[in-house]
């Protein structure tokens, strides 16, 4: 079983207009409705795969029961939310038919209080004790603390079990140092943790700072990944248009299926930006067109050399 945390769940809602403009009404076309939040995203993706997949975190509210029913009709995907007194959040997409542009709304999280904090801690070491692999994803809501994801690496570590961290801010800088199994970051949030714009070095001061193996999104250039077994550039064949909310959540998706199926380095690399590009083309977060993905893997462009980076 692939533990997934998304301390901050959302209810992920997509609306489609024909041309997004400042100032005026619009009639939305089309809207789609997902349980969402990284983890959440990475869940649905790795069951798609054939994983078995555990989600935790918070739900609450009216917006939180939506979101537990959504996921109860995930096939391969169990329910392990605990229950807070705030109420889930949502996040809004508007998706510009004409331009292929998506625009974003995230709204904060619930405030958790210390109590609420306490009960998660307890269920988290419960199902780590299960897990064949951890991935920790997304912002914190409010009220928890911003070392928050070091604790649950060093939890994870402790029970000798692989932990992949996908964060941004703080939470990052305060998780690498517990010394997680895998970052995740993009190129802003890696320029963010390291003060360096240039990806190479970048990725190399992370994994000083803490990360057993760092691999980067450099978006429609693909992936760059330094690790103790080599270091590589993935790239999909051409650049792909669309949606790319989740993306990112997709290849932490084929990164975590990859480990836990012990593939080489290449290898999860090359699945990884083949869901991320699939994604593109889907309307929601945590879906890919399958039929994209199984012809991409073919396609993805792997360089680099298997030695100690």
């Amino acid at each position: 079983m692939i533990l997934t945390v998304t301390l901050n769940t959302a209810l992920d809602i997509t609306y489609r207009v024909r041309s997004l403009r400042a100032h005026t009404t619009h009639r939305v076309s089309e809207v789609v409705e997902r349980p969402g939040g990284k983890g959440v995203n990475v869940a649905r993706v790795l069951a798609a795969l054939g994983h078995e997949v555990t989600v935790t975190g918070y739900a609450g509210g009216a917006t939180g029961e939506v979101v537990r029913e959504r996921l109860s009709a995930v096939p391969g995907v169990t329910d392990a939310l605990v229950s807070v007194a705030g109420a889930t959040r949502r996040t809004i997409a508007v998706a510009d038919v004409l331009s292929g542009d998506t625009t974003q709304l995230n709204e904060p999280g619930p405030q958790i209080a210390p109590a609420e904090w306490g009960a998660f801690l307890d269920r988290y070491e419960e199902l780590v004790a299960g897990a064949s692999a951890v991935a920790l994803c997304g912002s914190l809501p409010p009220g928890v603390p911003v070392g928050a994801y070091g604790n649950l690496i060093r939890t994870a570590r402790s029970a000798h079990v692989p932990v992949l961290l996908d964060t941004s801010g703080e939470p990052l800088r305060r998780g690498v140092a517990a010394r997680p199994d895998i970052i995740k970051p993009n190129s802003d949030e890696l320029a963010e943790l390291t003060g360096s714009h240039e990806p190479l070095r970048a990725t190399q001061d992370a994994r000083r700072r803490g990360a057993h193996a760092v691999v980067a999104s450099l978006g429609a250039d693909g992936l760059l990944a330094v690790t103790p077994e080599g270091r590589w550039r993935a790239t999909p064949p051409a650049r792909v248009h669309g949606n790319p909310t989740g993306a990112g959540d997709s290849a932490v998706a084929g990164l975590l299926a990859g480990l836990v199926e012990h593939l080489p380095w290449p290898d999860r690399l090359t699945r990884a930006v083949a869901l991320s590009a699939a994604t593109v083309r889907t309307t929601a977060a945590g879906e890919f067109d399958r039929s994209a993905y199984e012809e991409l893997l073919d396609r993805v462009s792997v360089s680099g050399e298997s030695s100690a980076a």
